[in-house]
């Protein structure tokens, strides 16, 4: 069998093992299986807000099986085809947008908004054969490469804050720490202290592990907070669902093949119904390719898939893993399919070819089983290794060159956009903006490529034109 897996995914020229594969696949499942959650109730809340429980409900089933099966092609794709250790699922933030924006906002339906989504995936599909989506990789500057790994980095290790309660929303201050005085007050909810305390403990549980160089720190540190939030009252044992059946009933009702064409360009209005949807596919398009791109470097980078000319390795067929499911995540009816940031915590556990995403892909498939096991690991115990993640890509920072202006300022904001605007495509889209504009004053034009300042300048166009949440 390990010779098997050898001959497929060569994981002696990687410098990895079965085991250490299969570990840091799994580790990327349960950090990443928050998705199996989130994503069906986020696609289904616009029906809640709107009083139509019933096909809230339907919907949210349905979703759950396709986040499933969106996430195993994707992944999948990315384990045989690509042969890379990365995950794919429906994005966080595209998912918001398809719902509030697209369905709450615009009045499109649930199946009229998974069109979009297709269509979008269908133009990354043909932008990816013909090679465009690889030369905007190659059109990015050293600036911004160097600070889209630390970026990045802040990127998830805020996303672990927020979802362990350790960082909450302040209407003075925009953000604060949980109030761990609030014990004291009869009013106090003690789950968001009990949350916070086994995200901290998880973390610490992680740091030591992986400073003792032990196997799996991150897996036994997720292990361990999810234990320590039963008397907590974090991990809640009666979370078990084993209503499969009415799932299946849902998804092939409501979801599976679902797309509404006709009731897209419905009422007559042809012309704006086109410039309208195709607006909404450019937005879908504009923030997923960013966000995978950004992604993508910075998991390669931490995963050491870079070649001598500083490109990653078997980017094409990663990009065209990303590609194909969003257009199949689509048809099953979840939101947008994509490279996910929580790779990165399978490569921090020494996850370095595709037989981790084909495990992390196996497990997305199995948890139309076994949701039950799922949905007890509650957010707080997969948040430190999000946080625990943050620490490694931050060392990254590094190269980053700071003595030259220039450079420097393009690279702060990169890395800085993406946590405090809560999206990947920002800080690309903004050190792009600034790389340019900068180059451009200092009398260094030609040191920037056509095509990124073409990129710029769309970038700029769709923050002066375009809605996105």
């Amino acid at each position: 069998m390990n010779e098997k897996l050898e001959r497929i995914f060569q994981l002696k020229e990687s410098g990895t093992t079965v085991r250490t594969e299969i570990l840091a696949g799994i580790t990327t499942f349960i950090t990443i299986a928050y998705i199996l959650i989130l994503n069906p109730q986020i696609l289904s809340d616009p029906y809640v807000i709107m009083g139509d429980a019933a096909m809230a409900g339907k919907i949210a089933n349905g979703v759950f099986i396709g986040t499933c099966i969106g996430a195993f092609i994707g992944t999948a794709m990315c384990a045989l085809y690509a042969k890379v250790p990365f995950a794919q699922a429906p994005g966080m933030g595209l998912n918001a947008f398809f719902a509030y924006t697209v369905v709450l906002g615009m009045g499109y339906t649930y199946g009229q908004a998974l069109v979009i989504v297709f269509l979008s995936g269908i133009f990354f599909i043909v932008i990816t054969a013909v090679g465009l989506r690889e030369a905007i990789i190659r059109s990015i500057p050293d600036a911004v490469k160097s600070a889209i790994t630390p970026g990045v980095g802040l990127f998830i290790t805020i996303i672990g804050l927020k979802n362990a309660g350790l960082v909450i929303a302040n209407s003075a201050t925009l953000v604060s720490m949980v109030d761990f005085s609030q014990w004291r007050t009869k009013e106090a909810d003690l789950s968001l202290i009990g949350g916070a305390l086994t995200a901290l403990i998880g973390l610490i549980v992680m740091g030591v592990l992986y400073a003792k160089k032990v196997k799996g720190s991150i897996f036994l540190g997720i292990a361990a907070a999810t234990l320590i939030g039963i008397p907590l009252g974090v991990t809640h044992l009666s979370n078990f669902d084993m209503n499969i059946g009415m799932k299946f009933k849902d998804f092939a009702e409501v979801s599976f093949l679902k797309m509404d064409f006709a009731g897209l360009f419905a009422g007559g209005k042809w012309i704006e119904s086109l410039f309208t949807v195709t607006m909404l596919v450019i937005s879908f398009s504009l923030v997923n390719m960013f966000d995978s791109i950004g992604t993508l470097l910075g998991a390669a980078k931490q995963s050491g898939m870079i070649d001598e000319n500083g490109e990653v390795i078997r980017m094409k067929q990663a990009l065209m893993s990303d590609a194909v499911s969003t257009a199949a995540g689509a048809m099953v009816g979840t939101s947008t399919v994509t490279t996910v940031v929580e790779s990165s915590s399978g490569i921090a556990e020494g996850g370095r070819t595709g037989l981790t995403s084909m495990v992390t892909a196996v497990l997305f498939l199995g948890a139309i089983l076994f949701a039950p096991i799922v949905n007890v690991v509650p957010s707080a115990a997969t948040a430190p290794a999000l946080i625990f993640v943050g620490i490694l890509m931050l060392s990254n920072i590094r190269d980053v060159n700071f003595e030259d202006m220039s450079e420097a300022l393009p690279a702060f904001c990169t890395i800085i956009f993406m946590p405090f605007t809560y999206s990947i495509a920002n800080g690309v889209a903004l050190g792009l903006i600034t790389y340019c504009l900068v180059k451009l004053f200092v009398g260094r034009r030609q040191e920037v490529k056509v095509l990124t300042f073409t990129i710029a300048f769309v970038f700029i166009i769709r923050y002066a034109f375009m809605t996105l949440g």
